[in-house]
């Protein structure tokens, strides 16, 4: 996997694979699906995902500090 973080743009990119994308679905304004034509996750892509709370993840050990 792989990700990369556009913090002037405030997308994150999640890459789980290097397959050919076929099939892409939008869950909600901020974050989109893409899958390979095998049924794999291929990425994710998040936008917004900072101003959302998104990026960066938080465990629930470093939000209590």
């Amino acid at each position: 996997m792989k990700s990369i973080c556009h913090p002037d743009d405030d997308i994150l990119y999640l890459k789980f694979n290097h397959k050919p994308i076929v099939r892409e679905v939008s869950c909600d304004w901020h974050v989109n699906i893409a899958y390979a034509e095998d049924g794999d996750l291929a990425e994710i892509t998040v936008l917004d995902a900072q101003a959302t709370g998104l990026y960066p993840v938080l465990t629930e050990q470093r939000r209590a500090a």
